[in-house]
């Protein structure tokens, strides 16, 4: 290919690519040079984070400008993150043991219902490559060897909760696989859930209360892979986040502690008032170590 084809037809794609210069140029001829769409490097643009949080995050209530600030600064979302070809090949690796699980009516923390899961440690090459990239955009060091794969049936869903901080660290990380769906985060008592943390007092509490209050969060036992705080929308706020098939959320800190998650069932699965019909939904889910 001659240098001014080359130039001609990278131009726009020459503004989104992560890469090098040299790089973009190389992995651009080598896909005409072989013959082969060009696809899979436009579908490598897209799994930039959203531009415009507001495209996919729906808020509701009196979010404190500081609180929202924080938020959208911890939950991240890419959509696009796999391409097509990328979501068959983990598919293919992950199907033929899935395929022997049986759907659960419910889970040992009740947290889950409609589900089959596992853990996977060993990944084929290429399925590994995809969890690196997971590795170097949404952590800072090493992620748990073990990853969390997660089948929920088109019918199940997953309650409100915050995942312990016992079993997992500051940032848990999803890729979306086979459907769309809907997560609600719903701002909690923080305190309960932070990692190391002293429980404080509430502002206004007495001597008395408070040393009541810290006995009572001390003496709550934290052995639950998920806590289920009690969630209310009432004079509260929160997030609906449209959760893109091929896409990764990336919570973590403030997003992580400060607020239950949820995937919402299809009969009030809806975002910006469209129903969202979740079908059957493959996460795969990343973390870090406590």
């Amino acid at each position: 290919m001659k240098l001014h084809q080359l130039t001609n037809c990278t131009k726009t794609i020459l503004l989104c690519l992560n890469l090098s210069k040299a790089g973009q140029h190389r992995q651009i001829s080598i896909a005409k040079c072989l013959g082969r769409s060009l696809d899979p490097v436009l579908e490598q643009n897209k799994s930039a984070p959203v531009a415009d949080a507001t495209a996919h995050f729906e808020f509701h209530g009196d979010w404190p400008v500081a609180e929202k600030q924080s938020f959208l600064k911890d939950m991240r979302l890419h959509t696009n993150f796999v391409s097509h070809e990328e979501e068959n090949k983990l598919i293919e690796e992950i199907e033929p043991y899935m395929k022997r699980l049986h759907y659960e009516d419910a889970h040992w923390d009740d947290a889950i219902h409609g589900f089959r899961e596992t853990e996977r440690k060993q990944w084929y090459p290429h399925n590994r490559a995809v969890l690196e990239r997971v590795r170097q955009i949404a952590f800072d060091g090493e992620i748990m060897p073990y990853v969390h794969i997660l089948d929920l049936a088109a019918a199940g869903v997953i309650k409100p909760h915050v995942d312990s901080t016992r079993y997992c660290g500051n940032t848990i990380a999803g890729i979306s696989l086979l459907s769309d769906s809907v997560m609600r985060l719903v701002r909690v008592d923080e305190r309960k859930y932070q990692q190391g943390q002293p429980v404080e007092a509430p502002a206004g509490a007495s001597e008395n209360n408070t040393a009541a209050s810290v006995a009572q969060n001390a003496a709550e036992p934290n052995d639950a892979y998920r806590n289920q705080p009690v969630t209310t929308l009432e004079n509260n706020f929160y997030v609906d986040v449209l959760l893109r098939r091929r896409s990764m959320y990336i919570m973590s800190h403030t997003s992580r502690y400060n607020f239950s998650h949820e995937i919402l069932a299809n009969d009030v699965s809806s975002f910006r008032g469209q129903h969202i019909k979740k079908d059957r939904r493959i996460s795969i889910i990343c973390r870090n170590e406590p």
